[in-house]
């Protein structure tokens, strides 16, 4: 019986095109998706857009559009972009649909009920960048907000208000507590602690709703009301699950197994969030992972200095492949990272261009010289060695690494061992063999394009269609899709090995040609 496994992105905001921070979470979120799956998890992935709010009508006005048109337009456009970068998303979640509309207003109802939301008058400093109140304490020594580096404005409004300081302890117990039935893993060590410290200093009630944004979920028992655009977000994640209308595939997926997202919203999600949850009786996410930012040659990217990256210019110039190995290894995921065209570059050169993709052609070449583009004979149990050092090489430090997201170290694994490929050919010296002894050649071709095919069981979470092009050039046996799922079990070789004897291969250039 399959396990399940419920992994999400933060939805993102429809008031700009995606670009290298979205791409960054959502292809490392399928990769881990496509990972689990290969280990016979039943998966539920969730991305979708946060479609409400002033930004969105201020975004819509200076295109001379509708709110709606503008997030018609622009969801449409996260859609494509992920469906160019193969993401294998279960469920596309909209904040205007009618489903997440009877999600928001169930939950924000039963809040009410249970006494957790009054209203009262309001004077708060107001970023429009975040959307969001801030407190003093909140705000950088100059009085800005640390990440629009604006001043808030002072607002006044009369609104609905959260008891969020009613689970101040409740929420610490779920973080701390690593034997809590509802533990709430925070990863990195560094943000957890950042959340722990912040709470024991105290929460104080939040803003549940505004009175001046139209652009909303109206409050069920107030219409007058539109629910804040955070708490209307964080509800998306029960939505992509059919709550509260199909409870039995709630119920199945929920709670969450991961949930990752850029540090920026780190808080909402590890206190706010579990928060409203407790609050409706059900159960927090078990963990959330934030990661770092990036900067492109030492500078924040943003619109204004032109310095934005997109998905399609990643894959314009790497290809969609190589653009999902490159940024989800390109920087650990726990940590901020400077990056540059330059270092993309020199990325996919060493370790597609060079390592990965020479590997393959040179072997393939060679089968194609000495043996007519055939799988050589199997002479004996001895040919299977290679194949059986890289498994074991992998098996331990590659799987340790994905299911600690650490994709980078996990990227390093299976580079180590293609290396290890290269260097075992340098040493065996085939084109010297081929001269002499027609049976020993044999006996490193056909070893080598075992190795290669366990390699490309490895690349299948990362670079899916190139995995299967090299299975295809390779001869071996089977949809990979299904030997995967069979290897990941047991790790076992097949007795024939994976490219059977007498199997037809494919000539293979270079799959990723240097760039310079």
């Amino acid at each position: 019986m399959k396990i399940k496994f419920y992994i999400t992105t933060p939805i993102y905001y429809v008031n700009d095109v995606a670009h290298i921070g979205h791409s960054y979470t959502t292809i490392t979120a399928d990769i881990i998706a496509r990972w689990k799956r290969l280990n016979n998890f039943d998966v539920f992935f969730v991305t979708g857009t946060d479609e409400h709010g002033e930004k969105i009508v201020s975004a819509a006005k200076k295109k001379g559009q509708t709110p709606l048109a503008l997030c018609d337009e622009m969801s449409e456009k996260f859609k494509k972009i992920w469906n160019l970068l193969n993401i294998s998303y279960t469920n596309f979640i909209r904040t205007t649909e009618k489903r997440h509309f009877i999600a928001v207003e169930k939950i924000v109802q039963t809040l009410f009920d249970k006494g957790f939301i009054f209203k009262k008058k309001y004077e708060g400093l107001y970023c429009t960048g975040c959307e969001r109140f801030y407190s003093k304490k909140d705000l950088d020594k100059t009085g800005c907000c640390f990440f629009h580096k604006t001043k808030p404005l002072l607002q006044f409004e009369e609104n609905y208000f959260f008891k969020l300081s009613a689970f101040q302890n409740l929420i610490l117990d779920r973080i701390t507590d690593p034997y809590h039935k509802e533990h709430i893993e925070i990863l990195p060590k560094e943000r957890k602690n950042e959340i722990i410290g912040k709470l024991k200093i105290g929460l104080e009630d939040i803003s549940l709703s505004r009175s001046i944004v139209k652009w909303g979920i109206p409050l069920p028992f107030d219409k007058e009301q539109t629910a804040y655009v955070w708490i209307d977000a964080l509800i998306n994640y029960v939505t992509g699950l059919g709550y509260p209308e199909d409870i039995n595939k709630f119920q199945k997926y929920w709670p969450a197994d991961i949930q990752l997202m850029a540090k920026d919203i780190l808080w909402f999600h590890a206190v706010i969030w579990p928060a409203i949850l407790i609050g409706v009786e059900l159960s927090p996410p078990k963990r959330i992972y934030a990661h770092g930012f990036f900067t492109l040659n030492g500078n924040k990217m943003s619109k204004s200095l032109s310095n934005v990256i997109s998905p399609q210019e990643l894959i314009d110039k790497y290809g969609v492949d190589a653009t999902r190995y490159i940024v989800s290894t390109i920087i650990p995921f726990d940590s901020d990272g400077d990056i540059s065209w330059h270092e993309l570059t020199l990325k996919y050169n060493v370790d597609l261009a060079n390592n990965l993709g020479n590997m393959i052609s040179r072997i393939i070449k060679m089968a194609a010289k000495y043996f007519n583009l055939k799988t050589p004979h199997k002479i004996n149990n001895l040919d299977l060695e290679l194949v059986k050092k890289i498994s074991k090489l992998l098996k331990v430090s590659f799987i340790i690494n994905m299911n600690n997201i650490q994709l980078h170290k996990a990227a390093q694994s299976l580079q180590n061992a293609i290396t290890f490929i290269n260097k075992q050919i340098e040493y065996d010296t085939p084109w010297k063999i081929a001269k002499t002894d027609t049976s020993k050649l044999a006996h490193h071709i056909f070893s080598y394009l075992q190795a290669i095919d366990v390699i490309a069981l490895y690349l299948l979470p990362f670079m899916p269609i190139s995995a299967k092009k090299i299975w295809c050039a390779t001869g071996a046996n089977g949809n990979i899709d299904e030997v995967a799922k069979k290897y990941f079990k047991d790790f076992i070789i097949p007795q024939d090995g994976f490219s059977i004897s007498g199997s037809q291969l494919q000539n293979m250039e270079n799959l990723f040609l240097r760039i310079v």
